[in-house]
């Protein structure tokens, strides 16, 4: 088990800071990581807390899983780790098919 928690079913509300008051009453929280939108600053609603300790992240889940925090119940689980993305675009790209440019032909 890790030490990074995903905390997830936020109210909009919430801050890093009451992240951090929240999961202090587990134990040591080394970090908190409140995601939001980049277009509109706004909280998109989940974040990542990282506790000291093995033991701080195992009761941290079984203190606040499901527990109401804010008008909603939370969903505190072990963090992933991040899947890797493609470099870009997909595939398809779009665009004209090969040909057709009439260099040197007919008008």
């Amino acid at each position: 088990m890790g030490t990074k928690l995903y905390v997830g079913n936020l109210s909009f509300d919430v801050t890093e800071n009451d992240l951090q008051d929240l999961f202090s009453q587990a134990g040591s929280v080394t970090s908190v990581n409140l995601m939001q939108d980049r277009a509109t600053g706004r909280s998109r609603g989940f974040g990542f807390v990282e506790m000291s300790s093995e033991a701080d992240t195992a009761k941290a889940i079984s203190q606040f899983n499901g527990k109401d925090f804010k008008g909603r119940p939370l969903t505190v689980n072990e963090a992933r780790p991040r899947e890797e993305r493609g470099g870009g675009g997909g595939g398809y790209r779009g665009g004209r098919g090969g040909g057709g440019r009439g260099y040197g032909g007919r008008r």
